[in-house]
């Protein structure tokens, strides 16, 4: 594969605070093959151990936000949550901290989705990750018992960058699909093995997009968060183009009778002809990209406290 004007991204400091020098990354391991990196300035991760143990006590955490993982069988919801009574109703799925401790210590996983949805600092990081790449980003994190696996071999439909948090954990990467005739998740078959290793704290672990893999904590209580750089495919290109058809689209008069009908649907497909005539394939994979990237963008900042000091200076 050649690295093409939308892949490359220039300047790119997050990008480069994690896997050293950007263009040599996007030149060598961008969707070719995965690599371990050691960031020159170690990396402060936006979620750690302690700030997920002051969550679980909080007791806001839930579903479909929390889950814990075996990768021979799912767990029941009701294993680690419970139901919390507000205004009289109760209301289930709450994380309870008791139960997730207890099953992590029998050996499961704690997984926590898409924390750039509930957590500002990690939504703030994910979102510069995919203004530099160009593409929609998501966040996870995993809390994996030394010897414990918490999902079984598999592919992801995204790039992913590992963040070692807490502990070690033991990687096993195998090859990428041989044509586009693959589904994301577990494998039975995923090929010889490209690259084992072990990720330390602090360390970065890059996996290209449909890369089988696994890992299994090492040392201590393994924790990382990753960061997957989802793509575009044929249903987000299709969607994009209908979405810039309709934004450029011009009501017209209502027909009087069925030729003023045949006429104005005369009009409709020249203009969609022409329009579609200078719509560049690279400009609709661009766009797409965007849309897609802005769906999952850095929370606004509700401005709370402003509207308070400004109501406060009103009233003094």
């Amino acid at each position: 594969m050649t690295i093409t004007d939308t892949d490359r991204t220039a300047p790119s400091p997050e990008l480069a605070r994690w896997v050293g020098d950007a263009e040599t990354f996007l030149a060598c391991f961008w969707r070719r093959q995965p690599g371990v990196f050691h960031p020159a300035a170690p990396l402060v991760p936006p979620l750690t151990l302690g700030s997920v143990d002051t969550m679980l006590q909080e007791g806001l955490l839930r579903t479909p936000y929390l889950e814990m993982t075996r990768p021979d069988r799912m767990i029941p919801e009701d294993d680690y949550c419970t139901s919390r009574t507000v205004n009289q109703t109760a209301h289930n799925g709450f994380a309870d901290a008791t139960k997730v401790r207890e099953l992590l210590s029998e050996g499961a996983t704690l997984l926590l989705r898409c924390v750039d949805q509930w957590h500002s600092a990690t939504a703030e990081l994910a979102d510069r990750f995919g203004r530099e790449l160009g593409r929609k980003t998501e966040a996870f994190f995993f809390v994996t018992p030394p010897g414990r696996q918490g999902l079984r071999v598999h592919r992801d439909d995204a790039d992913v960058f590992v963040l070692q948090v807490n502990g070690s954990k033991d990687w096993q990467i195998h090859p990428g699909p041989a044509d586009g005739n693959w589904h994301p998740g577990p494998v039975s078959d995923p090929g010889p093995v490209l690259l084992t290793t072990p990720l330390q704290t602090g360390e970065v672990l890059y996996i290209p997009r449909g890369f089988a893999h696994c890992a299994t904590g090492s040392r201590g209580l393994s924790a990382h968060l990753s960061f997957t750089v989802r793509e575009i495919g044929g249903s987000h290109l299709h969607k994009e183009l209908l979405r810039l058809i309709s934004a450029r689209h011009r009501p017209l008069p209502r027909p009087l009778d069925d030729a003023d009908l045949i006429d104005q649907a005369r009009v409709l497909i020249g203009r969609l002809t022409g329009e579609l005539q200078q719509t560049t394939a690279e400009g609709l994979v661009a766009s797409a990209r965007d849309s897609l990237r802005k769906e999952s963008a850095a929370h606004p900042d509700p401005g709370l406290m402003t509207m308070a000091r400004h109501l406060a200076a009103k009233e003094s």
